[in-house]
């Protein structure tokens, strides 16, 4: 299911883990939705901080991009994604 992240956003990033923002952000760079500077960027913030400015990045880069963000998600916390409505 596609959703655009707007519609998700203040959920995941009030309970998105900073162990799964990492694991996003590791499965993102290493197919190039966000580059090496993006992504270290991106790890030196607050958690909060962390998941704002990564499903922003996201969000501005498009719909294949939010896909895979959301396939991501999926894979790694089931239950967020649940609760999100991405299952």
């Amino acid at each position: 299911m596609i959703l655009d992240l707007r519609s998700v956003r203040p959920d995941f990033i009030d309970h998105v883990s900073n162990p799964v923002l990492d694991k996003l952000l590791d499965e993102l760079q290493h197919c190039r939705v966000i580059s090496d500077a993006e992504a270290d960027q991106i790890r030196t913030k607050p958690r909060v901080e962390k998941a704002r400015e990564l499903i922003d990045t996201v969000r501005k880069k498009g719909a294949e991009a939010s896909s895979r963000m959301t396939s991501a998600l999926c894979s790694n916390d089931p239950y967020l994604s649940s609760e999100l409505g991405l299952l």
